[in-house]
């Protein structure tokens, strides 16, 4: 293009318009398997269709789309795809509410999603483009659970489970936040019901020790992993029930397991779970047992809610044997005792455990010591006030005293091993992985149950979920459905399982799936899933480390060893990114409810660092409480639509402020006046481009530069090496967008005088563009073309840095008298110490502070400063 042509104003909308059309006729970012050239596979979590992007999509995206592009710039084969986690329950509770079908609900928004995604420019290759609630995706998970139920990796039980009332459907432990849905915020309840689950229990001990080889995990999502996983060095042991009250049971003991051997001794009480079979034995006999077991299972499952929840319990009548003294002590129903948690059961310790202790105080039960502290700690022993938790000597244990707690754990398990009593054992807190629901819009789970009781395996794929039903309430249609459910196995009548996969399950294999979408014969082309994987670099939210994460990891693993992938982990690097906050506004009514108000409701006034301090309603003139910055969400109404940010200022400076507001993994606090400057940034840019860029310059001749243009060619490579460590290593996009900035404005600083100037500016504004490319490619793309070049700017290798450039002839030294600053100085670089010092001494500034002093020492640091002592 000739100069004339280009606008020197930038106008965002054409120009993101006709090079999206180029990289769309040209199919630039399609990826193909190439075994001369390193791979690079960057993926950014899949998105739930739910209407429209959030800027937490447009942040997250964005963050893989530069690391994907600066891939791609270092001669790397790229892939970057797009796909659909579309099954689950927003679109259910849509489609009850709108009488419709989810699956046009579904599909209708990811039409719209997928037109957003690529109006902000990623670099997709949409040809690998999966949609979970298609049949050709879910067919091949539906298939790989039937190996697993034939592995026995798989299987149905009766569990107590958390029950969402409102959503009527289970939720995994991890699932339930604070005692209530993590959707909807319903209160959850207990509840007994027929589940299929996953054996991960099976892959604990891989799974926690391969946590050592993710060397690209934060540390955080790791130490969340090991401590969900859980595991434990302990003893598990028999408590024999005595023979006069075990109210019919044929299991005539209790087993439990401890960590703590050591404090064997100061047992005082047996806890069991409300679902124990004592527990339900003794109810039988306790009309108010068997209340308070009923109140038990109206309670959370969930593990953290019960550590903060208000400890009962009830005797049960039934006592139980001590195994070493003898003695008789009594089993109590606890609600804080979990059945699916080891065996149900737990010997309690109130003299060295906190929660035994607090539980023994309030139901008057005996409390001993067995602990005593080490010799010569200052630990307080004192049990009247709260339980000695801290490991040490042994008290009041008969012929274990005197042990340490730690000679404790082997010689009590050898003793209950030798009496048959008990043996050491490894536990882990993790469970098995429960992937039943009780919603229609999920991927059906393959198993039939047969006329005569036996449960069996589908044996063709899909079982292909109904999409022309529509919802008329939140009961599955799928259960007394005679379509659906009616099938002949073998010349047998059966019914069809009409429970559907946790949404989980789509989202533990999809980025397999990427690597070979048309492979239509197997669940993985091999080939290709083994040339792809692992994922390079994973982006995601921190949210998912205990959930989406773990599952991830188990699943690749089950892939593995079913012989599907070579790789032992899905991912060498996650980065988890922050959420994006906004300022938050509300008001209270009468009865001080809540109501949310939108930044285009409020006036707002405003500090001169551009933060809120006093909002008034624009209706009204009420005044507005300052909530404080806030994650962005519907229920909150303090959202950004993506949509008008990019029409109004276009993708490039949405991009650019994402990337630019905050480093990745930190929270990002949205201002306005934030999207402004990001948009002058690229206006400015633009124009200095336009101006000193587009004619054909001189190249730069290194051998006559004088010292301006030294000064501006080194400050461009110095930015080469700050922007490639920061897109790199360190993934730290603001600081690589500010040094470009700082070159920007050395830029715009420097006068051209001659055509060396011009070619040593013309150097500068290409590498400017170039490093900013993976940020804001459509306007280094059109820049690109309007000098001249007929190439992809994507396509164009990374600057490689001239060393050389980096060398200074001159170097600044600070000069300190008495250790405070009192000038500045430049000196050659090559200048010895003897040479910096004399120069010092020669300096103005600190000849004047020196005057009529003597001076007793002169430090010379190299490189960076002169400090003078005299006095």
């Amino acid at each position: 293009m000739q100069q004339e042509q280009t606008p020197l104003e930038y106008f965002p909308k054409q120009v993101e318009t006709d090079v999206q059309s180029i990289w769309n006729e040209n199919k630039v970012f399609k990826a193909v398997k190439k075994t001369d050239k390193e791979k690079f596979y960057c993926l950014s979590m899949l998105p739930y269709p739910s209407g429209r992007l959030h800027m937490g999509h447009v942040r997250n995206y964005t963050i893989g789309d530069v690391i994907s592009r600066y891939q791609r710039m270092q001669g790397k084969n790229v892939l970057q795809p797009m796909g659909w986690d579309a099954f689950g329950l927003p679109a259910e509770n849509a489609a009850i509410k709108n009488k419709a079908q989810p699956h046009a609900w579904t599909v209708e928004n990811i039409a719209y999603m997928k037109k957003q995604l690529k109006s902000l420019g990623f670099a997709y290759d949409w040809e690998r483009e999966v949609t979970t609630c298609e049949p050709e995706y879910y067919q091949w998970e539906q298939w790989f659970f039937t190996q697993l139920v034939d592995k026995g990796l798989a299987y149905k039980k009766t569990s107590a489970v958390n029950w969402c009332p409102n959503d009527e459907t289970v939720l995994a432990n991890e699932q339930v936040h604070d005692g209530c849905c993590w959707r909807c915020d319903t209160p959850v309840e207990k509840k007994e019901i027929d589940q299929w689950f996953i054996r991960i229990t099976e892959y604990a001990e891989e799974l926690l020790s391969s946590i050592d080889d993710l060397e690209g995990w934060p540390d955080s999502v790791k130490t969340q992993q090991r401590n969900w996983i859980g595991r434990s060095e302990g003893v598990e042991m028999t408590f024999k029930l005595a023979e006069d009250n075990q109210f019919g049971l044929t299991d005539s003991q209790v087993s439990i397991y401890t960590t703590r051997p050591d404090t064997l001794m100061g047992v005082t009480y047996v806890a069991v779970a409300a679902q124990h079979p004592v527990a339900e034995a003794a109810a039988k006999h306790n009309s108010k047992l068997a209340e308070f077991i009923a109140e038990c299972n109206r309670s959370t499952t969930a593990e953290a809610d019960i550590a903060t929840m208000e400890k009962k319990g009830m005797a049960t009548g039934v006592k139980a044997v001590h195994p070493v003294t003898g003695d008789l002590i009594d089993v109590w129903v606890a609600n804080f005792v979990l059945m699916d948690y080891g065996s149900g059961a737990v010997m309690a310790v109130p003299g060295h455990d906190q929660r035994d202790w607090e539980f023994a105080h309030k139901y008057a039960i005996p409390i001993k010591q067995v602990i005593k502290p080490m010799e010569g700690e200052e630990s307080e022993c004192d049990l009247s006030q709260s339980a000695f938790t801290e490991k040490g000597i042994l008290v009041n244990s008969g012929e274990f005293d005197g042990l340490t707690s730690e000679q404790a754990l082997t010689q009590i398990a050898d003793w209950l091993a030798e009496k048959g009593l008990g043996k050491k054992q490894v536990n882990y807190r993790i469970r098995d992985w429960g992937v039943s629901r009780q919603r229609f819009w999920g991927a059906p789970i393959p198993m039939i149950k047969l006329d005569n009781g036996e449960m069996v395996t589908a044996k063709e794929f899909p079982v292909t979920l109904p999409t022309d039903i529509v919802m008329q309430g939140a009961n599955s249609p799928l259960v007394n459905n005679p379509d659906f459910q009616n099938v002949t196995v073998d010349g047998q009548q059966g019914l069809r399982e009409t429970d559907t996969f946790d949404t989980f399950m789509e989202s533990s294999w999809y980025y397999a799936r990427y690597t070979c979408p048309d492979s239509h014969d197997a669940m993985l082309n091999s080939d290709e899933a083994n040339y792809w994987l692992p994922v390079d670099q994973y982006i995601g939210g921190i949210e998912h480390a205990t959930m989406h994460l773990l599952y991830f990891r188990f699943f690749h693993k089950l892939m593995r060893d079913a012989g599907l992938v070579n790789s032992d982990e899905p991912a060498k690097r996650l980065l988890t990114q922050g959420m994006v906050l906004a300022e938050t506004f509300l008001t209270r009514d009468e009865k001080g409810t809540k109501q949310y108000h939108s930044l285009e409701d409020v006036d707002v006034k405003k500090d001169s660092k551009g933060k809120a301090i006093s909002a008034t309603l624009k209706s009204t003139g009420e005044p507005v409480t300052l909530a404080g910055m806030e994650k962005m969400s519907k229920s909150k109404n303090n959202g950004v639509d993506p949509q008008a940010l990019i029409d109004e200022y276009g993708a490039d400076t949405a991009r650019l402020y994402t990337m630019f507001a905050s480093p990745p993994e930190q929270s990002l606090e949205w201002r306005d006046d934030g999207v402004n400057g990001a948009h002058k940034f690229l206006k400015r840019l633009w124009k200095l481009y336009v101006e000193n860029a587009l004619s054909s310059a001189e190249s730069v001749n290194l051998d006559k530069l004088n010292s301006e243009q030294k000064a501006l060619y080194a400050k461009a490579n110095e930015t080469i090496v700050k922007v490639s460590d920061d897109y790199g290593r360190r993934h730290s996009f603001n600081t690589a967008i500010a040094a470009v900035m700082e070159l920007t404005n050395a830029i715009a600083k420097f006068e051209a005088q001659d055509e060396q100037d011009r070619a040593v500016v013309k150097f500068a504004l290409d590498q400017a563009i170039i490093l900013l490319s993976p940020v804001a490619p459509h306007m280094a793309q059109a820049l690109w073309q309007h000098s001249g070049r007929t190439t992809l700017i994507v396509d164009e290798p990374w600057p490689e840095v001239d060393d050389a450039a980096l060398i200074k002839d001159e170097i600044l030294i600070i000069l300190q008298v008495n250790g405070k600053m009192r000038g500045k100085m430049s000196v050659p670089a090559e200048a010895s110490k003897e040479e910096i010092e004399v120069l010092a001494m020669q300096n103005e500034n600190v000849t004047r502070f020196v005057d009529g002093k003597t001076v007793r020492k002169v430090v010379v640091v190299p490189g960076r400063l002169v400090n003078i002592v005299a006095n």
